[in-house]
């Protein structure tokens, strides 16, 4: 296939140039318009305890998918007559508002029930909105709630807040972030690849590679939007990825056609070796990222599934755009590829070609094969060092404080958690599904129970509010039966995300139900624990899934065992900076926390996706070096000195693509780590370090160090497996 698109691309480059201009255009039209189909949704397991309770309360109870909070401030009182005013025509135009379910405020519940909506020093009142439309419709409900009720009159402070402002919040954010990430990666990008070829019509061909990929990646997923739901961040993750692979893959064909002419080979005879060579490495090298990337499809958190496809579109797009625009592209510009050489602009004399023995990545290579063991345990220990803080994560779901502090949800947060006496953020819901036969007097027995667990401040329950196993007065928070099913309230004190806590879940759990009916427990720290445990009991088989492709697939262009398993363990290696570094600034706060604020948890999602991605990137890096390797190796007499030669051959031939890569790569995810949504700077800081780690102390230090180390045994299988590769594996061998 390689040789029928090289010969095609020297028989056709105009026909397949503006094949590509079509796609581009195509995709561009109908992939643009994708963001108005994305939601801020999907953090959460829907099959869980927590989102079953919380879609019978939006159902049966008419709650509402998602709370929208809105404060009422007045230094005068939440009783004054303007404060009063105010709140009222609020209550009045969402209780009017179709999508809104059931509305509480301090001015329309009775006493009992408005002091916890009132802050501790009377100035502040709280409205609760329940808005329909579930993960995708509820925060265009609440953004146009927002744009009707909430503003500040008469003296009066109007601030909103709660889950649906917040993922409004958060995707009208993603897009500003979107749109910066472009304007910043691509012009550094472009000028990493004008110092790396000099010409900038070839350091253009590599961003026009790129644009298809991006807008190919956003047209798959405009096409998956009809079929399920999909993650506004995945269009973060495709526009960052795509134009770092694209990049990747057209840099690796650019270099190695370059070389080959350089090495006196004829047009069209280096562009075939160039095809059958480093486009096989290209394709090949797609195939793994993309199984790694896909895995992310069998957790339940659309979220993740989200990223898994984005990660597999802009993939499959990127190499195919590369294998098919590239030759084509030097085909029809011939010399003048090279043209508009900002060298000679500058007065910069191009350096003249020298032999590959004589090149500092060589003499790196040599040097690390030298000093093998000191290389590897310095450099392992540093890694392993780095990554110790990881050991101390701590996992929690994402609240408003991942917008910035200057932000209506986050300040409407921080009111509540501040200078409220109950954060609602503690609450909890027991929802019990079927209470047919069972009695208000049984119901009130369960909730006496469940207020006497530790850290459970009351108990709402329909006679009435419960402390401590006792009555104490009539319910001060929403409570129901309604067709069936009932609800009650529990109001905890117990620190979110902490050990006390989970105990307070299990003990909660442990009450005998009225009848022994099933309940349900809904509320922040019960969907903590279902979307930990939902990404806990799919994370082995994922893992063993990742390991299992990176082993074949490795073991299918090497013929060797060794290289497979020193692959995985080094590409888990190089993440560990990155693991750590996690903890160290955005858990624990260290650097200010990069301009977020630190909630003392990680979100769970994060270090997932960023082992995914990362893991597949590192063997993008892996590939390009091994296949080169391998390419020398099979070309020696096979002794031990030859494996040292053809380690350091490899690496000089592909350590210059690899850093150029990594830098731009990083660029990318760089750009990402700006953005105001502090879950996507955490993921675009993992995935910097790790790329940067990967590129420089794994792949140019250790993998020389191990291989070295490993010597001829590199290329040891068992005798069958030499058999099945002698049958079914790939060869990197340039076309003769």
């Amino acid at each position: 296939m390689l040789a029928g698109i090289a010969r095609l691309a020297t028989r056709a480059p105009r026909q397949m140039v503006a094949v590509a201009v079509l796609v581009l255009i195509g995709t561009a039209a109908f992939g643009v318009p994708v963001a108005g189909r994305l939601s801020a949704g999907g953090l959460t397991d829907p099959g869980a305890q927590s989102s079953q309770a919380k879609t019978l309360l939006a159902s049966t109870f008419g709650q509402g998918d998602m709370p929208l909070l809105i404060t009422v401030s007045s230094p005068d009182g939440v009783n004054s007559a303007a404060a009063r005013a105010v709140g009222t025509e609020i209550v009045q135009t969402l209780s009017h508002a179709p999508a809104v379910g059931a509305v509480t405020s301090p001015w329309t519940v009775p006493p009992p029930a408005a002091a916890p909506l009132i802050s501790k020093d009377g100035t502040i009142g709280l409205i609760v909105a329940g808005v329909t439309g579930g993960d995708n419709g509820a925060p265009k409900n609440a953004q146009a709630l927002i744009g009707a009720a909430v503003h500040d009159r008469d003296g009066v402070t109007v601030r909103a807040g709660g889950e649906a402002a917040m993922m409004q919040q958060i995707t009208l954010q993603s897009e500003k972030d979107l749109k910066i990430m472009e304007g910043v990666a691509i012009p550094l990008s472009f000028l990493v690849l004008v110092w790396v070829f000099g010409g900038l019509v070839a350091a253009s061909l590599p961003v026009a590679v790129g644009a298809v990929a991006i807008f190919g990646a956003m047209a798959a997923l405009h096409v998956i939007t009809f079929a399920t739901d999909v993650s506004i961040f995945a269009l973060n993750l495709a526009v960052a990825l795509g134009l770092a692979l694209a990049i990747d893959y057209t840099l690796l064909l650019l270099s190695r056609f370059r070389d080959e002419r350089a090495a006196g080979v004829q047009r069209d005879d280096a562009l075939m070796r160039t095809m059958v060579s480093a486009g096989r490495t290209v394709l090949f090298s797609a195939m793994t990222v993309a199984l790694s990337m896909s895995t992310m499809v069998l957790f339940p958190i659309y979220a993740l599934k989200s990223f898994g496809y984005a990660g597999v579109a802009v993939v499959a797009f990127a190499s195919l755009a590369a294998v098919f625009v590239t030759p084509a592209a030097i085909v029809l510009l011939g010399d003048r590829l090279d043209s508009l050489d900002l060298r000679r602009w500058l007065r910069r004399p191009v350096a003249a070609a020298r032999p590959v023995e004589e090149s500092p990545w060589y003499r790196v290579a040599m040097f690390s094969m030298r000093r093998a063991v000191a290389v590897a345990f310095v450099i392992v220990a540093v890694l392993v060092a780095l990554g110790a803080p990881f050991l101390g994560a701590r996992w929690g779901v994402p609240d408003d404080r991942v917008l910035p502090t200057t932000s209506s949800p986050h300040a409407v947060g921080d009111q509540l958690r501040t200078q409220f006496s109950a954060d609602p953020a503690k609450s909890l819901t027991v929802v019990i599904p079927d209470v047919n036969g069972v009695g208000v007097a049984q119901l009130d027995g369960y909730a006496a129970a469940l207020s006497r667990v530790s850290d459970v401040s009351s108990v709402s329950a329909p006679g009435g509010t419960f402390v401590g196993g006792a009555p104490a007065g009539p319910p001060t928070a929403p409570t129901a039966i309604t067709n069936g099913s009932a609800y009650l309230t529990v109001a905890s004190t117990a620190p979110l995300y902490s050990r006390a806590s989970e105990t307070q879940l299990d003990q909660l759990q442990a009450v005998a139900t009225p009848a022994g009916r099933h309940v349900l427990i809904g509320g922040t720290s019960q969907v903590n624990r279902d979307t930990a445990g939902a990404i806990a009991s799919r994370l082995g088989v994922v893992l063993a899934i990742i390991a299992g492709i990176t082993f074949i697939l490795l073991f299918l262009m090497t013929g060797s065992v060794v290289v497979p398993l020193k692959a995985l363990l080094l590409n888990v290696l190089s993440l560990t900076a990155a693991f750590g570094a996690l903890v160290w600034i955005f858990q624990d706060g260290n650097l200010g926390a990069l301009d977020t604020t630190s909630t003392g948890t990680l979100a769970i999602s994060i270090p997932v996706l960023l082992f995914c991605i990362a893991f597949g990137l590192s063997m993008d890096y892996e590939v390009f070096l091994v296949s080169r390797i391998r390419e020398f190796w099979l070309a020696s007499a096979q002794t031990v000195a030859d494996n040292d030669k053809s380690v350091a051959l490899g690496l000089a031939r592909t350590a210059r693509v690899i850093t150029a890569a990594a830098l731009i790569m990083a660029i990318s995810f760089a750009a990402l780590s700006g953005a105001q949504v502090s879950f996507l700077r955490m993921l675009g800081v993992g995935l910097t370090l790790a790329v940067l780690a990967d590129a420089t102390l794994v792949r140019v230090l250790l993998v020389p160090a191990f291989m070295h180390m490993m010597g001829r045994f590199n290329w040891w299988a068992p005798k069958s497996l030499v058999r099945l590769h002698e049958r079914v594996g790939f060869r990197e061998v340039p076309h003769a």
